[in-house]
């Protein structure tokens, strides 16, 4: 930590004068949000540990024993290691590409576009949406470095918690629409369904789900409104709080390379230790990509994250560069490498421990909003059970396979469009990320920022996109006929 940032650290966090009558009503509304969250929000682990209080006391509620609730949790706590790395490798591969010189004159050039803070802000959520739709981890860190480099430009006064939520909004309104749906990605691909939900829902090609007319329709609509609303919510400049004024220092997005001073540094100067691993991992990474349709030979984190690694070395060249960036990209990966096991634990309490009747807490859960559906409201009751369970269990895919067997026969039961329920999962899942702050843990440590900095901004994108997205779930729904399971 840097002088700059220990006095800021230790200095009184300021309080926000109230905003002036005349202030626009969304940027009013993120501004005495974030105050009050300045205030009153916790920490991202003080959050998450009170979501596993809050999940243990509901199990135990439905009647499962103290003991079996801490079983649950321990067996889940490590459960998520695989996902806990693969999360940290793509804080770390992400940081690690943007910086590279190259990367960063692409940012740097990127950063010049925008000719005020407040269409720095909307520039920030319109490229970190559009991103999403290829993989929400690209969208997530280079979205992140052009916020910084944006922050450079003192010239803006943009407010660099905006930006930050900006940043945000490809994991908050449209990455479950796009190629890396980990739901739609699972059912289009008879050899990772499960058996058990491949009964209930046979293969569900990408043509019934992320390219229905109506998907695009809605992720249009997510991109114009999470737009507008990040306009619309960015302080103006007299009342803008830029990076400096909350004692962030912002690098230099690239690394600057030290210089050789001994012989025994050569190889970590030289591009051929590069070339030789890069060799190795290309031969395995071609081979993926020619022996696998390509959505399919892509759609996994870890031949992503190879893949990111493998363009990292060449980006840097030296591996001296590399090391360099990476050890400056390992700070953002804290938060995720200590809560991503209580997530786990949470999954776990919600899902194997037992009640008095023998089912769980997510089974309970599914049960009451599948009994007050009908054919006509199941659309949107869906949708608020998913977001409602998104942010307890904060993960795509894995949430998938919890609730798909439930959602997805209640879908046949009530004749309802199967692609269309993996859509209306998709779109409502997203939702809570919009103020839960697993998500966004990777971004943070790139930031240097707190989740209460931006989840006043991201709270007016929740308000809004929560009844446009139901609503248009709902209508849209109607003008799709349901057709029965397609079993390979």
């Amino acid at each position: 930590m840097s002088v700059h940032e220990k006095l800021a650290a230790a200095a009184p966090v300021p309080q926000e004068a109230a905003p002036p009558a005349d202030t626009p009503a969304l940027e009013r509304l993120a501004l005495r949000v974030t105050a009050w969250c300045e205030k009153w929000y916790p920490d991202a682990y003080v959050f998450v540990a009170l979501t596993v209080v809050a999940v243990a006391i509901g199990t135990m509620a439905i009647g499962a024993s103290p003991g079996a609730v801490s079983v649950a949790f321990g067996n889940g706590f490590w459960s998520l290691i695989p996902f806990t790395m693969q999360m940290a490798m793509v804080a770390i591969t992400g940081y690690v590409i943007a910086s590279s010189p190259p990367m960063a004159r692409l940012v740097d050039r990127a950063a010049r576009v925008p000719k005020n803070g407040r269409s720095a802000v909307a520039y920030v959520a319109f490229v970190s949406v559009v991103a999403s739709l290829l993989h929400w981890a690209i969208s997530l860190i280079f979205a992140g470095l052009l916020a910084k480099a944006l922050a450079r430009r003192t010239e803006l006064r943009m407010d660099y918690r905006a930006a930050g939520a900006a940043a945000y909004l490809g994991i908050g309104a449209t990455w479950a629409m796009g190629l890396s749906s980990s739901a739609a990605q699972l059912q289009a691909n008879a050899a990772s369904i499960p058996a058990s939900l491949l009964k209930i829902t046979g293969v569900i090609p990408f043509s019934q789900t992320i390219f229905l007319w109506q998907s695009l329709v809605v992720t249009a609509v997510l991109l114009a409104v999470s737009t507008l609303i990040a306009y619309w919510t960015a302080p103006a400049p007299a009342r803008a709080r830029t990076a400096a004024e909350l004692g962030v220092e912002i690098e230099p997005t690239g690394i600057s390379e030290s210089v050789q001073t001994r012989p025994g540094e050569w190889f970590e100067h030289s591009p051929l230790l590069t070339l030789v691993l890069v060799a190795l991992g290309g031969g395995w990474v071609w081979h993926e990509l020619s022996s696998k349709p390509l959505l399919v030979a892509i759609s996994g984190l870890n031949t992503y994250n190879l893949i990111f690694l493998l363009a990292g070395m060449l980006l840097h060249w030296r591996p001296r560069s590399f090391l360099d960036a990476v050890g400056k990209a390992v700070p953002a990966t804290t938060g995720v490498l200590i809560q991503f096991p209580l997530y786990g634990a949470i999954a776990s309490m919600l899902t194997t421990a037992q009640g008095a009747d023998g089912a769980s807490l997510s089974h309970h859960l599914s049960t009451l909003f599948v009994s007050v559906s009908s054919g006509e409201s199941y659309p949107l009751m869906m949708g608020i059970y998913s977001a409602v369970l998104g942010f307890f269990v904060p993960s795509g895919g894995g949430k998938w396979i919890i609730e798909a067997p439930y959602v997805m026969q209640a879908a046949n039961d009530l004749h309802v469009h199967l692609g269309w329920a993996v859509q209306i999962y998709n779109a409502a899942e997203a939702l809570p990320n919009l103020i839960n702050p697993f998500w966004m843990l990777p971004l943070l440590g790139i930031l240097r920022l707190k989740a209460r900095d931006l989840v006043g901004f991201t709270f007016a994108q929740f308000l809004s996109h929560t009844p446009i997205v139901l609503i248009l779930l709902w209508a849209l729904a109607r003008t799709l006929p349901y057709s029965s399971p397609v079993l390979p």
